[in-house]
């Protein structure tokens, strides 16, 4: 198990000194993933292990040349709905089952010109649509807590992946909690960034206003590592927020915890509702130890009971037009053509090549956006979206960070949440609010309940991910839980 569960932090200052090791951990990562990914299924595409070892022998030539690179030779899993040049990258979709990009996202340039090396292309619930992972086209992924429960979604396969050794660290992408409600279920970290701090240029949409890059780690510091790889200024990204210079947050976070700042913490009563008895009394558990040393106090805000219906009104209604560009055409899956009109054509694409999630989505979303319904339900929401977006931004004049679940609920069983839409859509209730607001929010482990995993989430002002990482690593502290290896 040498270096499978080791800090990427601590492997970068290793492979500095000793570049060569950086062959032997990734025999050990190959080997791992050769010993559970059988059981876990975390990855759609795996690279082969000599594409990787060419690619590291570039990385450690650059080493001995005298190059600093942040993240020499670490392994990172990437979630298949981030575009990858010469990868095949199928948004875990039939419809883009063959699809290879001919360019990388921007995140992916970064982490390569940063010496990180992509390992391969993670499950996900198909074009990000699900909280379980099992909407896949391919598979579903396993906890490997409980392989007989889903890992959350729709990040799913990059946080089992992180989780069960089989990468170091990985890019998920979050466009209601995908990022955070999967660190949630498998014990790992996952950090949804400001709308606008990490470049979307090659991620592949869902719903365009709310989508966002991030990184997954096992511990706090990793995530402050790779999220000052990919914050950066895009002009290829039109909601690129502009950046005089990159940010260290990882030195950041470092800084802060020396000088230890007093938090004030708010606990909005309304977000604390539907939390089962058991994962409860874990959350209030840590927190009433942070509580004890930091400022904490209840608030009401009964606007966000709001959110999760207005989301879910905005996302179906952008991906219905996002999607509406996968027709058999341009690109993805085809279809005989020849004495076939357009419609039977574009028609038998989409109904190949779409799930029953996806579809039900792009359906619901056309008819949102439909002449005589979309002032009743889309511009509706979007007004929803304004008043949360004011009332939130008055509390953080008052508070530093915002306390709360990450997901209500213990991981479901396989096929247990996905019959059952309204549990499916309601695991989500605790993680819209900070896409629907463009604000980050982080998820980090606070124990177990039942053995299964249990996060807590802490959601904060825009650009505010260096006091929501030092408030991850406070829990950290607490709880001591931090590198965890599930019983597989």
């Amino acid at each position: 198990m040498k270096y499978i569960y080791e800090p990427a932090y601590k492997l970068v200052d290793l492979f500095h000194q000793e570049p060569d090791k950086i062959f032997d951990y990734i025999d050990a990562v190959f080997n791992r993933i050769k010993s559970v990914e059988s059981k876990v299924k975390s990855y759609i595409t795996l690279r082969s292990y000599d594409s990787v070892l060419k690619e590291a022998e570039e990385v450690v030539l650059r080493i001995k040349k005298g190059e600093h690179l942040p993240l020499a030779g670490i392994l990172i899993a990437v979630k298949d709905n981030i575009s990858t040049r010469g990868l095949r990258t199928t948004c875990a979709s039939r419809i883009l089952e063959n699809y290879v990009p001919p360019y990388d996202a921007t995140v992916i340039k970064m982490i390569k010109e940063a010496g990180g090396i992509v390992v391969g292309k993670t499950n996900m619930d198909e074009f990000a649509m699900g909280s379980t992972t099992e909407n896949s086209a391919f598979f579903p992924t396993h906890n490997p807590w409980d392989l007989t429960r889903v890992p959350g979604g729709s990040s799913g396969g990059s946080a089992a992946a992180i989780s069960a050794g089989e990468t170091t660290l990985a890019l998920g992408s979050d466009t209601g909690g995908s990022i955070r409600c999967p660190a949630a279920f498998t014990a790992t970290v996952g950090l949804k960034p400001t709308y606008g701090l990490v470049s979307r240029y090659g991620l592949i949409a869902y719903a365009s206003s709310l989508d966002q890059i991030g990184p997954m780690a096992r511990n706090v510091h990793d995530v402050a590592l790779l999220l000052s790889i990919i914050a950066t200024h895009d002009s290829l990204d039109s909601t690129s927020i502009p950046r005089i210079q990159r940010c260290n947050f990882l030195m950041e976070l470092l800084d802060t915890m020396k000088k230890r700042p007093r938090l004030k913490i708010a606990l909005v009563r309304e977000l604390w509702k539907g939390v089962e008895e058991d994962v409860g009394k874990v959350l209030h558990n840590v927190l009433d130890k942070l509580c004890s040393e930091h400022m904490c106090e209840e608030v009401s805000i009964p606007i966000v009971h709001y959110a999760l219906p207005a989301y879910y009104v905005i996302a179906m209604a952008e991906a219905s037009s996002n999607l509406a560009r996968y027709d058999g055409v341009r690109y993805g899956l085809s279809t005989t053509k020849e004495g076939r009109n357009w419609i039977e054509v574009f028609s038998e694409v989409r109904s190949k090549g779409f799930g029953f999630e996806v579809k039900k989505r792009i359906a619901l979303g056309a008819f949102i956006l439909s002449a005589g319904y979309q002032e009743q339900y889309y511009i509706r929401a979007l007004k929803v979206r304004r008043i949360l977006k004011v009332e939130f931004d008055k509390l953080f004049t008052k508070f530093d960070v915002i306390a709360l679940p990450t997901m209500p609920i213990k991981p479901p069983r396989l096929g247990e949440a996905i019959t059952d839409p309204i549990k499916l859509y309601s695991m989500d209730i605790d993680t819209v609010l900070a896409n629907m607001i463009g604000s980050p929010a982080v998820s980090v482990p606070a124990g177990f309940a039942n053995a299964l995993p249990v996060a807590v989430q802490f959601m904060g002002k825009p650009l505010s991910e260096t006091t929501l990482l030092y408030a991850a690593s406070l829990i950290e502290e607490i709880t001591k839980l931090h590198d965890l290896k599930p019983p597989l």
